[in-house]
């Protein structure tokens, strides 16, 4: 059966890298580590990458989602990826010291979003649109208008 694994290219920096993702994620797994190439784990998903140099960049039209419960997890993984360098952008998207792009996303606001009364979804957007960091409580008071 075929699979399908991200393979991420760093401008020489893979084993930086791979050891931050280790720090910042409680389950991750690194399967192989060597000069040019690393095959690791992380909350499940399986990585590639590659020690190439700084020919490419990573960039917004791809970012990995982080699902998260808890205000507390959102918090935890917004201050660490954004630690040393990384970037904070708007609606739970961020950039780590490496450049690639996250999504630190609250399932609140995919139930707020989805709910049928549009009205309170429409506040919980509008809400949402104005934060950098995602906040449950205030994500909980627009949909509660």
């Amino acid at each position: 059966m075929p699979s399908i694994t991200p393979f991420l290219w760093f401008d020489n920096n893979l084993q930086e890298a791979v050891a931050f993702y280790k720090s910042v994620f409680p389950n991750a797994k690194v399967e192989t580590v060597n000069g040019s190439m690393a095959t690791f784990e992380l909350e499940g998903q399986r990585f590639n990458a590659f020690n190439a140099g700084p020919r490419h960049k990573f960039n917004e039209a791809v970012s990995f989602f982080i699902s998260v419960d808890t205000q507390e997890e959102v918090d935890y993984f917004w201050s660490r990826l954004t630690a040393d360098g990384g970037e904070e952008s708007r609606c739970g998207w961020l950039k780590d010291k490496f450049g690639l792009s996250w999504q630190v996303v609250p399932t609140a606001l995919g139930r707020y979003l989805s709910d049928p009364d549009r009205q309170k979804a429409d506040r919980a957007l509008q809400a949402m649109m104005k934060m950098q960091k995602i906040v449950i409580a205030d994500l909980d008071k627009a949909f509660a208008g």
